[in-house]
């Protein structure tokens, strides 16, 4: 999934206004200007769309885990410069302070299931053996699943 398209979803599902986003980024120590959140939420289509970064969706998910938990002491985490969908998924978890049995309840509100072992091969590190890529299905099923929970 491109990141315009996860904080378009995000946005949505959180009713976060332009000038939320901003402050969003500000929690993690970065910098968004009003206008630039503007252009990340227009369609691919439209004039003034502005490609997100990797390292921008990466900021934007760490300041996203301080504004719903709270900023942990001492100095905040780099963002990652490479996101992957695997990344994605663990930076929501924390922020929303999933645990297994919310997330494969998220997951049924959107009609897909997962079984906790296969849902548990997305968290681990990419060199342990049971590691699994999280295809941009899964990623979607799950913002539209988290979209039913806070929205309804």
């Amino acid at each position: 999934m491109n990141n315009n398209d996860i904080l378009r979803r995000l946005r949505y599902t959180f009713d976060l206004k332009e000038l939320e986003i901003v402050d969003i980024f500000a929690a993690a120590d970065g910098i968004a200007a009003q206008e630039q959140v503007t252009s990340w939420l227009k369609k691919e289509d439209d004039t003034g769309y502005i490609e997100m970064l990797d390292v921008e969706m990466a900021t934007f998910l760490n300041g996203f885990i301080n504004t719903k938990r709270g900023k942990r002491e001492g100095p905040q985490p780099e963002p990652e410069k490479r996101l992957t969908n695997n990344i994605v998924f663990m930076k929501l978890r924390i922020a929303l302070n999933l645990q297994a049995e919310d997330i494969l309840d998220i997951m049924s509100l959107a009609e897909f299931n997962l079984s906790k072992h296969e849902l548990s091969s997305f968290f681990r590190k990419p060199d342990n053996r049971h590691y699994c890529e999280c295809k941009d299905q899964i990623l979607r099923n799950f913002l539209m699943g988290l979209q039913k929970r806070f929205r309804a």
